[in-house]
């Protein structure tokens, strides 16, 4: 079966993410749709020793702009800011180098819209948890439709019979429309794994990087042995 899978893009995601990434055959980011103002497009969170810490990138909305419209405000220093942040929450975690680095240089690249920093930073991501599946960019594909009926479309544009989809989506994906057009839907159900984590007690659901800084060339086998226990 070819599983497909569509999210929207989110800064630093989580790695129930980049699970969904890694089980798809092939993974669409959601980007022509309108952009959450307090969603994870634009933010996500890390652990610090006094907490958790957002990470937020400051962006310029006017009305009710697509995802892929959306600017990054270059007025503000945040770059700087979430470097330093991130090295000073993780400056005893084991693998901060040379992770940050790399990081470091993609997002002080002079970005102009929030989406390609998205999808660059995701990029990254994925590369460090070994995840390898096709990416394609929803506003790059000429598929119209509504919220559930565009989905399928997006299913049959890409001959794909299982969808793939977050809990969160229970409340309004039209499962019927799915199974007249013969295509099956999965939901996902993440068996969150516990790692080795600074700072006391284990908290789950930040950024995917906290994973990487704490476990290194481990974070691959930890996401993939957490996503086999939620099959």
């Amino acid at each position: 079966m070819t599983t497909l899978t569509v999210l929207q893009p989110g800064y630093l995601p989580w790695l129930g993410f980049f699970d969904q990434m890694r089980k798809a055959d092939v993974f669409v980011l959601y980007d022509d749709v309108q952009f959450d103002k307090h969603g994870w497009r634009n933010r996500n969170r890390i652990k610090c020793k006094h907490g958790l810490q957002w990470l937020t990138v400051p962006v310029q909305q006017h009305g009710k702009p697509r995802i892929t419209d959306v600017e990054v405000d270059r007025t503000k220093q945040w770059t700087e800011k979430h470097v330093k942040t991130i090295r000073q929450c993780y400056a005893g975690a084991p693998c901060l180098e040379p992770y940050i680095a790399e990081l470091e240089e993609v997002l002080t690249q002079p970005w102009r819209l929030l989406a390609d920093l998205d999808v660059a930073v995701i990029e990254l991501l994925a590369s460090w948890l070994g995840v390898e599946t096709n990416v394609v960019r929803s506003s790059e594909l000429d598929v119209p439709g509504g919220r559930s009926e565009r989905l399928v479309a997006l299913c049959r544009h890409f001959a794909a019979d299982r969808y793939r989809s977050g809990e969160a989506a229970r409340a309004y994906l039209d499962v019927e429309l799915f199974e007249r057009e013969g295509i099956e839907v999965e939901w996902q159900n993440l068996n969150h794994p516990v790692y080795p984590q600074q700072h006391g007690e284990f908290v789950s659901h930040l950024s995917a990087l906290d994973l990487i800084l704490n476990c290194g060339e481990k974070s691959s086998a930890v996401l993939a042995a957490a996503g086999e226990l939620s099959a």
